[in-house]
């Protein structure tokens, strides 16, 4: 059975208006492999990968050899570089690499799908009617989530389209993140406890997402 919800305005009010989410974008099973895939993929890519150790030719140390080859009683040692010295190189060290991987994107898009039918199973999914403020300012957005009560929970809201406004008046709340519908991610979706769709945007998924 089709969700149907309400349009809300930014006082907490309903609009009047209600939508349907589309069953095959929030409605469907959840894959929990998809999104451990998905998840795993967009931490991966978060890495910087600029780890680095001195290997035994990087060592700026005398080459001289400590002790002589045979007689000593003890193991032969090339020089002080070797790593089993304090200071020597360090044997197969970390390297800078890439940790990014490629996955299908059906895959990805089947993982979106899952994350936002758990937000829909849970009911924490709001609609809210669109609006521009004249100003950035933090106090009117804090009103407007304690307007919908979620404030003091992680929010993520999605824009249709980047607004720069929104976004200053939401950057300073550490809970809240503010994205465009092209940003839209799995492992932001499922870290948020409350979910706000720009009117509009629902639709959108659909056309993106949604299975014909």
């Amino acid at each position: 059975m089709s969700m149907e919800l309400s349009v809300y305005k930014i006082d907490g009010q309903e609009s009047g208006k209600k939508v349907i989410l589309d069953d095959s974008v929030f409605g469907i099973q959840p894959n929990d492999h998809a999104i451990y895939l998905d998840v795993k993929q967009y931490l991966a890519n978060q890495r910087q990968g600029t780890h680095k150790t001195k290997e035994r030719w990087e060592v700026a140390y005398s080459t001289k050899k400590i002790v002589r080859q045979k007689g000593s009683g003890g193991a032969r040692h090339g020089s002080i570089k070797s790593p089993i010295y304090v200071g020597g190189g360090r044997t197969f060290g970390p390297q800078p690499r890439d940790y990014g991987f490629k996955l299908n994107k059906k895959l990805k898009q089947l993982a979106r799908r899952s994350a936002l039918s758990y937000k829909a199973k849970e009911t924490a999914i709001t609609i809210l009617e669109p609006f521009t403020p004249e100003a950035p300012k933090t106090k009117e957005f804090t009103a407007m989530l304690k307007n919908l009560k979620i404030d003091g929970k992680k929010v993520l809201m999605v824009l249709p389209f980047d607004n720069h406004i929104i976004y200053l008046s939401s950057r300073n709340l550490p809970r809240v993140k503010v994205i465009t519908l092209s940003e839209l991610n799995t492992y932001d979706i499922l870290n948020a406890h409350n979910l706000i769709l720009m009117d509009g945007v629902q639709e959108l998924l659909g056309q993106q997402l949604g299975r014909a």
